[in-house]
């Protein structure tokens, strides 16, 4: 999230949305986005800007990334803004016989069949980390996110927003998971991109830690807790140095000093980005609340374990709105005085809260489309309830064609 000017809490917004390019008949992945780029620009570049919004390369050559360009300052029409680029990328693919797909994971794709590089700028960092990981997993080929960075301006501020994102993270699978399918099958895992991405950094646990990141919140503790142990860890494995940059660090929320920026990492794309750009408006609006300690106190936010978090991160990874909560003092954190509750529950409630704290603010953008999500569930679930327990591939295709029209349309999935 690059700028012009340091900003401060909740004084811009930086979006990345990920999707795949695949055949528009069959639905298979394409590795073409390296032609498509070319065919825009004359040259293989990894970004294209088009005015208020960019597109990027990813790691691989099937998956797009479409971003603001720059900090945007309100996320209120960056879902528009996004939808225009949907059909305008569509349109330039259409002469190639693709489409763009969402959801976090492609449920047939085989990635070490599969998998293509992005072979041009920027690719010695792809190949080290191949080197280093084999990337040929659905942890690294076949996953697609949404992140949302979110500035601060000094350490003092860091801290109050990490804390803040700590407490919150481990419920975001609740509202995003996208990813109830691999290898042609049911997981059992709503998110299963989440399953997956925790695992691909395995041969060096210090990189992902647990997903939920460590309660440090100042810049100093941060270098020493998180990049110190990581590039020590990775050093033997990386003897050039190339991937000792923040950009290694793979947890669910990232310190990005060099942008003044946290990256939240954890949530799976949406059907289209009104659904998106909803989910991250709540979520947007729960953090300010809690930056402003309006519910509990900094240092109780504080106090909150990694491995206490973790453990319901780990509930709404697999079961998402359905994940029950046990834990009441984490439900009183968010004013929430049930001793138990599921995840989605707590989001109904949380929604409710913000919505009073907004007033007479206009959320029409946001709220419409969260209502589907709250009432008809995540997006995994709406999906899994579409299959009806058919998964045969030409029951997987015509609901996943449903997808890639709801992308298209810009339009919620509701099965």
């Amino acid at each position: 999230m690059s700028r012009a000017r340091t900003l401060g809490l909740f004084q811009g917004y930086g979006v990345e949305c990920e999707y795949m390019v695949v055949d528009r008949e069959s639905l298979d992945i394409r590795p073409v986005v390296d032609e498509l780029f070319r065919s825009i620009a004359g040259d293989y570049v990894s970004d294209i800007e088009c005015g208020q919004v960019a597109w990027s390369n990813e790691l691989v050559l099937h998956v797009v990334e479409m971003k603001t360009n720059g900090p945007a300052p309100e996320l209120a029409g960056v879902a528009a803004r996004f939808d225009r680029n949907v059909g305008e990328l569509n349109r330039r693919l259409a002469p190639m016989g693709c489409r763009l797909m969402p959801t976090a994971a492609h449920p047939w794709m085989n990635p070490s069949r599969e998998m293509r590089l992005w072979p041009h700028e920027y690719s010695p960092v792809y190949e080290a980390f191949n080197r280093v990981f084999d990337c040929r997993g659905h942890g690294w080929a076949n996953l697609q996110s949404c992140h949302l960075n979110l500035p601060f301006s000094n350490d003092e501020e860091f801290g109050r927003l990490h804390a803040a994102i700590r407490l919150l993270l481990p419920i975001l699978p609740a509202l995003a998971a996208s990813s109830p399918m691999l290898d042609g099958h049911p997981t059992g895992w709503m998110d299963t991109r989440l399953r997956e991405y925790r695992n691909n950094c395995r041969r060096i646990p210090s990189i992902a830690g647990a997903i939920v990141p460590e309660a440090v919140f100042t810049r100093r503790a941060y270098r020493e807790k998180v990049f110190q142990p990581m590039y020590r860890d990775i050093a033997s494995c990386d003897p050039d140095g190339v991937l000792q940059d923040e950009f290694l660090n793979a947890r669910g929320a990232i310190a990005r000093f060099q942008r003044h920026a946290i990256e939240i990492r954890v949530l799976d794309i949406q059907e289209c980005p009104r659904a998106d750009l909803a989910i991250l408006q709540l979520i947007a609006r729960v953090l300010r609340e809690l930056v402003l300690q309006r519910w509990v106190g900094l240092d109780r936010q504080k106090s909150f374990e990694t491995k206490r978090l973790a453990g319901i991160l780990e509930a709404t990874m697999k079961d998402a709105e359905s994940a029950v909560i046990v834990d009441p003092e984490y439900l009183q954190a968010f004013q929430c005085e049930m001793p138990v509750c599921t995840a989605g529950e707590l989001w109904q409630h949380l929604f409710q809260l913000v919505r009073i704290t907004a007033g007479n603010e206009n959320h029409d953008d946001w709220a419409a489309p969260m209502k589907v999500i709250l009432r008809e569930g995540s997006l995994a679930r709406r999906i899994a309830r579409a299959l009806k327990g058919d998964y045969s591939r030409e029951r997987q295709k015509e609901v996943y064609s449903r997808l890639c029209d709801c992308l298209a349309e810009g339009r919620m999935f509701v099965a």
